[in-house]
């Protein structure tokens, strides 16, 4: 094999994490918001892919990816056919939920806005486990095990996942570059929206897993994507939860990746 292949497969073959660059002044936002955690930020829009990092050791380690998994999960569901499209209603069976947004019939759309669990959970038995693990082998999804003594495997089994495996996931979706229909990808990152103005939209999902809480997707720029991938601890739980987009956010603004709050 040539020489200047081999240099290429083995510069591809790199880690995230040998091009990132560590921002020690990111702390002060944690620091802020009294949480501990990570968070990987790559910026398409600057020639060499600037990719900083808050806390690298544990952006290498993995967590069970709780509801951020339901952007693979949908992909799956709607390649084995469990869902047919962001129009298939799903019946809500009158079992009352702590959250308000699950007690009533869902489609994609309002699943992956509300994270209804009761959803994902119909698709995970319709898959079935050994469809789920040959998926997950060729998403190259974390640790790609689904077993599960007990649960929903993507929060309470081994699942696991890190924030720089989260990002690598996240840049080839971008690009529909996974191995499952164009049709099938955009229909997910158009369900991922969060919010959008004239010149950038915002696709991300959040996770939680109780101990700890993700929020990962990218910022669509004309000069390019910026992706992200956090995590932090949640040992207060609900009260928590919603330090995970202010961390994000405020980061993102100070490399003006999202415009500044108003």
């Amino acid at each position: 094999m040539p020489r200047v292949t081999l240099y290429l497969l083995f510069f591809l073959a790199l880690p995230l994490h040998a091009a990132e660059r560590e921002r020690a002044d990111w702390a002060a936002e944690f620091s802020a918001q009294d949480a501990v955690g990570t968070i990987i930020v790559v910026d398409e829009r600057t020639p060499d892919k600037t990719t900083w990092v808050h806390n690298p050791e544990r952006a290498a380690q993995r967590f069970s990816p709780a509801s951020t998994f339901k952007i693979p999960h949908t992909l799956m569901a709607l390649d084995a056919g469990a869902v047919k499209d962001e129009f298939q209603v799903f019946p809500w069976d009158g079992t009352q939920h702590s959250y308000a947004g699950h007690n009533q019939d869902q489609t994609l759309r309002s699943a992956m806005r509300h994270s209804t669990v009761w959803v994902y959970r119909g698709f995970a038995s319709a898959i079935g486990e050994p469809k789920a693990r040959a998926y997950l082998q060729k998403l190259n999804y974390g640790n790609a095990d689904p077993s599960v003594d007990a649960g929903d495997y993507w929060i309470d089994g081994k699942l696991a996942i890190s924030a720089e495996e989260q990002i690598a996931f996240l840049q080839q979706l971008y690009r529909n570059q996974l191995p499952f229909k164009i049709a099938h990808q955009r229909l997910t990152k158009d369900l991922m929206i969060v919010q959008a103005e004239r010149n950038w939209i915002l696709r991300a999902k959040t996770g939680w897993e109780g101990r700890y809480g993700w929020w990962v997707g990218w910022v669509e720029w004309p000069e390019g994507p910026v992706f992200f991938a956090l995590n932090i601890d949640t040992p207060n739980r609900l009260k928590d939860l919603h330090k995970r987009e202010a961390i994000t956010r405020a980061l993102l603004r100070s490399i003006n990746a999202l415009p500044a709050a108003h």
